[in-house]
Order: structure tokens, then C-alpha cells, then sequence
């Protein structure tokens, strides 16, 4: 459910990586609107334009016109809640941060970043603090910690007894962790986990047990019951983050790689390759004179050939190689542990492939031929320069008259003979 789709966002990030996957991730996952910035100056020009729209911002600490905070310093000063996502961070920074009035800190570059990020704009939306549901019977310990938690700015729901907490989260109350005493006066631990994991299902909050009862049977059943608890979901949630990962990752109308992936996953399987010692190649294949078809039958049908191409390319090209959709009409090949002469040889069947299939359209059979540039891979450069001399090949295909493949290894050939 997208419970914040009434709600917008300042998303302040200069890294077009992260921007574009928590912009996908925020909207898709909560139906939040965001508004996205790349430097101060374009979050100034954003808050002047609509300076009582926004909800919440999320943003980095540097930008290249704002290196030491001005950004956050300018958000909260418009009466903003901010939370920072960041790289620059250790135990100091993120004290300052939240003294200065930051709702949460997230740091960039671990494996569950964004999916953190992705909760705490939920958290922030919802009441600005972490909530704790504390369910202890005896008053004394119970304000004892509440008062802990609450010196630690989180906010605390205190409950005496089992009952009163599933009702707290029956009411539909945001609770981000259940803290709860294993000897409760109508309940035990265990059997309070148990009741909160079959009413939540895979998305149970986390809960932890205490005691001081001495009994070491009763914690190792509670933790037993929430470790069980804790691997159902984590296993729901890293399943949901893959499927994030994967459609951020995916062209929209193919549902092939897009661009971006192929410039994140393309460079580290061509290191690989090279620190093995195996030859490898890139492809740029573009589909032969696609305008004039989309000017001749409509978007409709370039859409449909496309689509087909993509489908062919996907059972072709297999899980050995990494193919994406690199814009428009063009798609992308990186070899696998393939040298120059073994690659033009399957981009040749493609090619040939390719042009035997026929495209049913409006009750009009099509058929499409493809150009291709080949390019060799031999050391370590930026990715873009591969795939640049990729496509000087591809371009020396169509003025050669099309429909065939072009690398260095079909020029010295030709100069051969």
C-alpha cells in the first residue's frame, strides 16, 4: 500500500546512481512524490518556487557548491525535516547531525542502504521518530527504560500487560520495535512474539526479549521463537529489495538491462575478465533504418519490433554475456570470456538470426536486419572508450550498406585479401 502518496519530497543527491534509485524506490514502494536536486542551487530554486510543499528532504552533506553542509544548514532553516544519507560519517558526525536537528542519519555504500533510507523517509513521514511499543508489568522497570530509550530521542508507547501492546498494534499505530519483558502478567515473551509475527505475517516488527528471572529456559525459548522469526523476514525483505534492484535496473518496455546497469555491472565483468587473463569484446547492435519504420507504421509497431528484438537477443544471447537496452533502437552485448574472433562469429548468427524472424504487425508480416560494431577489449580503460569504439564500428556498418557486422578483425581481414 502506498501509505505517503499524498506527500512530497526533496531528494538533494548529485550522484545520478542514488538519485535514480531512491526516486524509483521512494515512489514505487510509498507513492511519494519527489522532487529531485543535484546541488544547492537547484534545492534553493525548488523551495522558492513551492516553499510550503514539501513534507520531507533527503540529502547528502556535500555538493559541489555546498561541501560542509550549507545544504542541510538551508533546509532546516526553511522549517524542513531533513534526513541525511551520506558517506562521510563516523560516530561524531552523525551526533552533529542529529544535534542540529536531522530526524535520521543513513550511510551510503553498504549493501542495504537504500532499502534503510527507504524505512527511515517512512518513519520520518509518519511521526519524525523511531517508536518503541514497551510491554513491561512492572511500573518500576518500565519507566526505568522508557526513560533510556527516550534520552536516545525515541519516542516510547508504554503498555503493563500483552493485551494492551496487540491492541496498540491492532489500532494500526507506526511501531518500528517491540520491546517487551518475557514475563509478562497475562502473557509470556514467546508467546507475545508469536501472536505479533501470525497478525503481521512477514512484515512482523522486531521484537526484543528481557528478563531478569534467572531462567535461562525461557530466554532460550524466546530466542529460539525470534531468531525463526527474524530469518522469515529477513528473507521477505531481501526478496522485495531484489525485486526493487531488479526493476531499477530494467528497461521499462523490454524488460531487458538498461543503460545504467550496463554501465554499473560492464566495467567490473570486464576487470574480472582481464585479472583472469580472457579476452573479451563489446557489441553495439542497432536496429536498420527503425525511424523510417516508426515514421511508416506508427510507435505502436516500432514498439512491437522492439519488444521482439529484445525477446530474440534475451534467448540468444543467454545468461553468459551481459545484454541490455542502451536507448532507443541500440542494444548493448559484453562478452564473457570470448575473444574477438569467437564474438564477431556469434554477433554474424545473431545478425543472420535476427534478419530469418518475422514480426507479425497489424496483420502485416515485417522483417528487420540489424548492423553491428564489434570492439575488442584488451586492457583497462574507462568503459566508455570501449563501448565509443564500438560504435565507430557500428557506424562503418551502415554507410558500408547495413545489415552486417564491423570490427577491427573484419578490416584486417578485408585488408588481407
Amino acid at each position: 500500500m502506498q501509505k505517503h502518496s499524498d506527500k512530497r519530497m526533496l531528494l538533494v543527491e548529485d550522484s545520478r546512481m542514488f538519485a535514480t534509485a531512491l526516486k524509483y524506490g521512494l515512489e514505487s514502494v510509498h507513492g511519494i512524490r519527489v522532487t529531485h536536486c543535484n546541488s544547492l542551487a537547484a534545492l534553493k530554486e525548488a523551495l522558492e518556487q513551492a516553499p510550503e510543499s514539501f513534507s520531507l528532504a533527503v540529502l547528502d552533506l556535500n555538493l559541489p557548491d555546498a561541501p560542509n553542509c550549507e545544504a542541510l544548514e538551508f533546509i532546516l532553516d526553511n522549517q524542513v525535516p531533513a534526513v541525511v544519507f551520506t558517506a562521510a560519517f563516523n560516530d561524531h558526525t552523525r551526533e552533529e547531525i542529529l544535534r542540529r536537528g536531522a530526524l535520521d542519519c543513513v550511510i551510503k555504500h553498504q549493501p542495504e542502504s537504500i532499502n534503510l533510507l527507504i524505512g527511515a523517509v517512512d518513519r520520518a513521514l509518519t511521526n519524525g521518530k523511531t517508536t518503541v511499543l514497551l510491554a513491561d508489568s512492572d511500573a518500576a522497570s518500565r519507566s526505568e527504560l522508557a526513560g533510556i530509550l527516550r534520552r536516545k530521542r525515541i519516542s516510547v508507547c508504554e503498555v503493563a500487560s500483552a493485551a494492551d501492546a496487540l491492541q496498540v498494534l491492532d489500532s494500526g499505530e507506526a511501531v518500528d520495535l517491540v520491546v517487551t519483558d518475557l514475563d509478562l502478567s497475562d502473557m509470556s515473551g514467546a508467546a507475545l512474539l508469536a501472536e505479533v509475527e501470525r497478525r503481521r505475517g512477514d512484515g512482523a516488527v522486531p521484537v526484543i526479549g528481557l528478563s531478569d528471572s534467572g531462567d535461562r529456559r525461557a530466554g532460550a525459548r524466546f530466542l529460539e521463537a525470534e531468531f525463526n522469526g527474524r530469518i522469515a523476514q529477513a528473507a521477505g525483505v531481501q526478496k522485495r529489495l531484489q525485486t526493487l534492484q531488479r526493476q531499477a535496473a530494467s528497461d521499462y518496455l523490454t524488460d531487458l538491462y538498461n543503460r545504467r546497469h550496463f554501465f554499473v555491472a560492464g566495467p567490473r565483468l570486464v576487470e574480472q575478465c582481464l585479472r583472469r587473463g580472457e579476452p573479451t569484446a563489446i557489441a553495439v547492435l542497432d536496429i536498420d533504418h527503425f525511424k523510417r519504420l516508426n515514421d511508416t507504421y506508427g510507435h505502436e509497431i516500432g514498439d512491437i519490433v522492439l519488444k521482439h528484438v529484445a525477446k530474440r537477443l534475451s534467448v540468444l544471447v543467454g545468461e553468459d554475456h551481459l545484454l541490455a537496452r542502451l536507448g532507443g533502437e541500440e542494444f548493448g552485448i559484453l562478452f564473457n570470456g570470448c575473444d574477438v574472433r569467437r564474438a564477431f562469429a556469434f554477433c554474424d548468427a545473431l545478425r543472420l538470426e535476427l534478419a530469418k524472424s518475422r514480426i507479425v504487425a497489424d496483420d502485416e508480416e515485417l522483417t528487420i536486419t540489424v548492423s553491428i560494431g564489434l570492439a575488442t577489449i584488451e586492457t583497462s580503460e574507462a568503459f566508455e572508450n570501449y563501448l565509443h569504439a564500438a560504435d565507430q564500428f557500428l557506424y562503418m556498418a551502415k554507410h558500408a550498406g547495413r545489415n552486417r557486422v564491423i570490427s577491427e578483425l573484419a578490416l584486417l581481414d578485408a585488408l588481407a585479401s
